[in-house]
């Protein structure tokens, strides 16, 4: 595993402090001022426009991927986008638990919390028909798409539980609660990881007693996603119904806006119900 980490100047021991000191109410800073997010999935197209909008709020950014180039390329476009933003990339592999587990337990020694881990991992395969399924398909879906967020909640549960604002965020798709044939694989795989997710806010709400959940799960539902590059490739497309990148930046920054007990648990839909 390599790291990719930026050196540590005044300005970034300053952000770490405020950090450190940041609760559920930040006065009058936003709710993501000084928060330390972690974002796995970080180099796709999502994972770029969810790094630049949580650096613009004021967070503290660590992405992850396991595509390092690429990574770097999205963590430096973030920091030059904002000037004066933390935003550090570690290449992770989220199919290693001890991994994830290294990069939770460095991240909070290093900022002193860790407030939330949005999961923009993702991939699809599928086929024309139901007959047609390639359980292959299955078997790298679920390592993407199942074992990722497995690896990942189990990693930041216990971060999250204790940093009094904790949100851990599933992308997911409409096609996990109405799947088609030749889409099997992919929607079987989604609706795992919602359901795991599911448990994790349980496990939030039972640890939180009485006074409600001290952190939440929960899922960000789309049709599908869209981006600048999808356009130009394809200018005569529709794209009906999908969701741009920073359509999804945006609600995911908004989650922490909410308090937790009405989020947790929830599926927030992006698209029309199905």
């Amino acid at each position: 595993m390599t790291t990719d980490r930026n050196t540590r100047p005044q300005a970034v021991e300053k952000q770490d402090e405020e950090a450190t000191k940041m609760g559920t109410s930040t006065g009058g800073q936003g709710p993501l001022e000084g928060a330390v997010i972690a974002v796995a999935g970080a180099a796709g197209p999502a994972g770029r426009a969810t790094l630049l909008r949580l650096a613009e709020a004021g967070a503290v950014v660590v992405g992850s991927d396991s595509h390092p180039e690429r990574l770097a390329e999205a963590v430096d476009a973030a920091r030059y986008a904002h000037g004066g933003a933390t935003v550090i990339g570690d290449t992770v592999d989220l199919l290693d638990l001890d991994q994830a587990r290294e990069w939770a337990d460095r991240t909070e020694k290093e900022f002193g919390r860790i407030d939330g881990l949005v999961h923009l991992v993702g991939g699809w395969r599928g086929s024309s028909t139901f007959a047609e399924t390639d359980l292959a398909d299955w078997d790298m879906l679920h390592k993407l798409l199942v074992r990722t967020v497995q690896h990942t909640s189990l990693a930041f549960y216990d971060a999250l539980e204790r940093s009094g604002n904790g949100r851990f965020l599933l992308t997911s798709a409409a096609g996990a609660s109405k799947p088609t044939g030749g889409n099997a694989a992919y929607a079987a795989s989604k609706a795992a990881a919602e359901a795991w997710t599911l448990a994790m806010a349980d496990g939030f709400r039972k640890a939180g007693g009485e006074q409600g959940p001290r952190a939440a799960a929960a899922i960000l539902i789309v049709k599908a996603l869209v981006n600048d590059q999808m356009r130009a490739e394809r200018p005569n497309a529709k794209f009906a119904g999908f969701t741009d990148v920073t359509e999804l930046a945006e609600a995911i920054a908004g989650v922490w806006s909410r308090p937790a007990q009405e989020v947790n648990g929830q599926r927030l839909w992006l698209t029309p119900e199905p």
